[in-house]
């Protein structure tokens, strides 16, 4: 099984608290440790994680170097604790807009995670799926028109993808919007959407748990009929 999540809302979760933005992203990261954590005890195969978009550039330097240390902080406390529980850590999005030192702190954190035979644990940085789509398709250009399976491989590639992965197939938004925001778009073509009413912070292992459930009682026809309706 395959999950990803849109963590959305930690500037507004901080504002309404009349803290800084920065504070919200504090918060967050105490979330993620918890989404890591159900996660893994419910058996998900792999965990995506949208922690920072191609689009989040365009917010105040301030707050994009706060976001950029907060992640290598989590990639310093957490890898041991990923380390412990067989967890594999793999970063994908583009790498070349990353800081020297973060780079390093992501390639440490793959490879002291790589021998893991737990969940696959993806955090998606500096990450806009259309972007990867069309690197992709450039490539496929060059290498001949591929097939879908070798799209995806494409796909992998250009998104620093270490384990092969399959399609999402829950993909859950907090913070109460209804949309993509440019992530996934290709592994989500036959997602399952769970639209949480919180903010990113106040999702807890209960809303997960409440999110599984939500996608266990769907019925996944993937264009064909139901039986009970052939």
């Amino acid at each position: 099984m395959h999950v990803a999540i849109i963590m959305d809302g930690n500037g507004r979760w901080a504002t309404q608290r009349g803290l800084p933005r920065t504070a919200g992203h504090v918060e967050g990261a105490k979330a993620v440790r918890t989404a890591v954590e159900v996660a893994a005890r419910a058996g998900v195969d792999t965990l995506t994680m949208y922690a920072f978009s191609a689009a989040n550039w365009a917010r105040p330097a301030t707050e994009v170097a706060a976001l950029m240390r907060l992640f290598g902080q989590y990639l310093f406390t957490e890898t041991r604790r990923c380390v412990e529980q067989s967890i594999r850590i793999n970063v994908i999005g583009r790498r070349d807009r990353l800081s020297e030192s973060l780079l390093r702190s992501i390639e440490q954190s793959e490879r002291l995670s790589a021998a893991g035979s737990g969940m696959h644990l993806r955090i998606a940085v500096d990450y806009s799926s259309q972007y990867s789509i069309l690197q992709a398709a450039r490539r496929a250009c060059a290498a001949g028109a591929p097939d879908i399976e070798g799209f995806a491989r494409l796909l992998h590639e250009v998104d620093h993808c270490a384990y092969p992965t399959g399609e999402v197939d829950l993909l859950i938004r907090t913070g109460s919007e209804r949309r993509l925001s440019d992530f996934l778009l290709w592994e989500c073509a036959y997602a399952e959407l769970h639209f949480a009413d919180c903010l990113w912070p106040d999702f807890d292992e209960t809303r997960f748990r409440q999110a599984l459930e939500d996608f266990a009682g769907r019925q996944r026809r993937f264009g064909a009929l139901s039986a009970d309706h052939r």
